[in-house]
This record gives structure tokens, sequence and C-alpha cells, in this order.
């Protein structure tokens, strides 16, 4: 069934696309993608990829787990029990699990493997910047992180095992209590799917949904960045301390005796109120903290430089031949003629600029590399920000 509806007095009825037409947006073009269903309604692919298997098995799930450089998390319960732990986990906290109702989560799965970083890129319909990233699920039969809402856009796409999706859209946003996750007390299903491998959901936000391992399967959660108002504001506030400059000092030549000492005069006021309304700030400052905020690694990513890098004439030599990609791990990003990488904000020199746009976009560019990009691409390089390309 395919049930569409129009903009106009729009609907919010799930969208869904039959198993007949092809993959990934079920025949939708991305430009119709984000037009009718982008932030509006949630879809339903059927076989959105056919064949698809997963991408890791529980057991490298679990190693992953293990490691203090990822971030994991172990929820366990139903109803209104639950537990939260996060890794790093011993192998042996798996060996205690019960055989049913229990969730394992890694993020960032596309940091530490190729195969996702890759399938990411079928997403790029959607801007880098709003990108955030790529988390696997493990659930064995009954495993849920209960019934919920996110304040984001994400595709859920299903590797191995089948799972139970319930999605509706209800004004009760009441949360269990003392719950370690934002659990909706009350719960009202309005469409319900079994999603099989290669089967994907996309939901946008606010709407709340409720997955249930029907038995040992595993699900892969592309998610998007929305960040709050307030945390912009915040950055913003920080940005404009790192970079305004104020000149003047308060000062009070004329000075009054005041009737009550304790008194914050009016002139004081009115001072201080000049002073302050001289932070004013641009379009491009906007875009300068914008790119720096959204390229801005999270706290728990660090880079990893060569242990022994390449000398600059070696590194021409190996990149001219393979070309080079982004670590999987950084962000490179640009507003007209600036660009931004990992926090850090250039303007480039002559000859790079289509380039670094070919990189930003594509996230990797093929030899040969252009001779005026060399230098910067090898300072990225020393700093682990870029990795040379395949033979």
């Amino acid at each position: 069934i395919f049930r569409q509806h129009s903009n106009r007095g729009a609907s919010n009825r799930t969208v869904i696309i039959p198993p007949m037409t092809p993959p990934l947006l079920g025949g939708l073009s991305p430009a119709r993608f984000l037009r009718e269903i982008w932030h509006k309604r949630p879809l339903l692919i059927r076989n959105a990829i056919p064949g698809f298997a997963g991408l890791l098995s529980p057991a490298e799930m679990r190693q992953l787990a293990c490691r203090d450089d990822v971030e994991s998390r172990l929820i366990q319960g139903s109803g209104s029990d639950w537990q939260l732990d996060h890794g790093p986990f011993r192998k042996s906290d798996f060996k205690r699990l019960p055989e049913t109702e229990w969730t394992l989560l890694v993020q960032s799965l596309n940091h530490f493997l190729p195969e996702a970083d890759a399938l990411l890129a079928r997403f790029d319909f959607i801007p880098h910047a709003r990108l955030d990233d790529l988390m696997a699920s493990y659930a064995v039969p009954g495993g849920s992180v209960g019934p919920h809402l996110d304040s984001y856009d994400v595709f859920m796409l299903k590797g191995q095992g089948n799972r139970r999706w319930q999605i509706g859209t209800q004004s009760d946003l009441t949360l269990l209590d003392d719950a370690p996750l934002k659990i909706l007390r009350r719960f009202k299903a309005e469409d319900e799917w079994v999603l099989g491998p290669g089967d994907m959901l996309y939901l946008p936000p606010h709407v709340a949904h409720y997955g249930v391992a029907v038995d040992a399967c595993m699900t892969y959660s592309i998610g998007f960045r929305a960040p709050a108002t307030e945390e912009l504001a915040h950055g913003f506030l920080m940005h404009l301390q790192d970079t305004l400059a104020l000149e003047g000092r308060y000062a009070d030549p004329d000075l009054r005796r005041q009737a009550h000492p304790g008194e914050i005069g009016r002139a004081m006021l009115t001072q201080i109120e000049g002073m302050i309304a001289r932070i004013k700030w641009t379009k491009r400052d906007i875009a300068e903290f914008a790119g720096r905020y959204l390229s801005e690694p999270k706290p728990n990513v660090f880079f990893d430089p060569p242990d022994t890098p390449l000398s600059q004439t070696a590194f021409d030599k190996q990149a001219g031949k393979t070309g080079v990609a982004l670590d999987p791990r950084s962000r490179l990003l640009f507003a007209g003629k600036r660009f931004f990488i990992n926090g850090e904000a250039f303007t480039p020199q002559a000859g790079e600029t289509a380039a670094l746009r070919q990189l930003a976009d594509r996230r990797r560019h093929p030899a040969p590399l252009p001779a005026a990009l060399r230098k910067r691409l090898y300072d990225w390089y020393q700093a682990g920000w870029l990795e040379i390309g395949a033979e």
C-alpha cells in the first residue's frame, strides 16, 4: 500500500512504500522525499537496501562496547522497570545477562567501521552539517529502550532479525518517574509493523515510537543533529566572548552624590545599557560561529596521527596515485569562501577552493591532487584528520 497525502491540510499518516519499488527511499527522489516527507511524516520502506544483512556481528559489537574510546550503553527491562549502564564493559558483563529483554547500543559506528561510513554516504541528500552519527543496536528477544520520542530526525535500518515497531502521535508526554531513560508513561500506538532485514523506517521529530525485538536482531540508526535554541545561543555567546573586542571603560566624571549610596543609580544603568548595546554581530559572524560549531567533533572524539608519518614528498607521491579521504571522525564544511574543519576556520588560497568543496561534499578527493592543496592536506594527514586512499 502506498498512502500518499498532499501537503495541503497535511495528514501525519505514515507513507508506506511497497517492496517492489527502487531501494533506499522506495522510489521517491531525494527532492520529493525532502518536499513531502522530511520533518513532516513517517515513512516505512520495505526492502530499502535489498540483501542487507548488517555491518557487524553481535560478537563484534560486544568487542566495540568493551573499548574505552567507544560510547556504549546497555539497557535492560520492560514496562516500568528499567536499568541503564554505560560502557566500557567487560566481557564478563555480557555473560551474566538474561536471555531476554536487554539491548546493547554503540554510538558513532561510522568512526570505527568503514562499511558504516560508506552507509552514511548514501544519505548525503541531507546536508553533512545536520548529520550526527550511525548508532548500532543489538537486542535479544523482548529487548527494547521503551516507548519514547526523539527531538531529531532518524532513519532506522534493519539488519539481521526482526523488530516490531509501533508509532503514534500523542499529546500526553508524561514520563515514567525515576526511570533512567525518558520513557513515556502512557504510549498509544496508531500504526504497527514488523521490520526485517533491509527494511527501513524514517521518523521525523516528536513521533512517539516503541521498538521491541521479536528475535535477536540488529538495527542501524542514522541520526541527525537538531541543536536546541538555548544550546546554540550559549555557544554563540561563548563564540562572541572569544572574538569580540570592545574598547572603553565605565566612567562617571559628572558623578553626583546620591541620597542612597546603596542604590544603583539611573545614570549608571543608562551608561551600562549603552556599553552593552555596542555588542553587535553580522551574518558573517553567524556563519563563522555556525561553521566552527557544526564542524566541532564531540568531546569524546580523538584523532590518531600516524605513528611514522610519511614525508611531504612521499605523501605527495602516494596520495597522487590513490587520492585522499577525510578520516571518518573529521567534519569539513564550508559557508561562502570560508571553510571549517574540526572546529577550525580558514580561507583557502588561490587554486584550493574547488578541490576543497569536492572533499567536503564527497569526503574524498581522487587522484591527482591539485598542487596548491598538497601542503594543507599533508598537515591534515599529520594531525590524523585525513587518510591516504587505498591502492
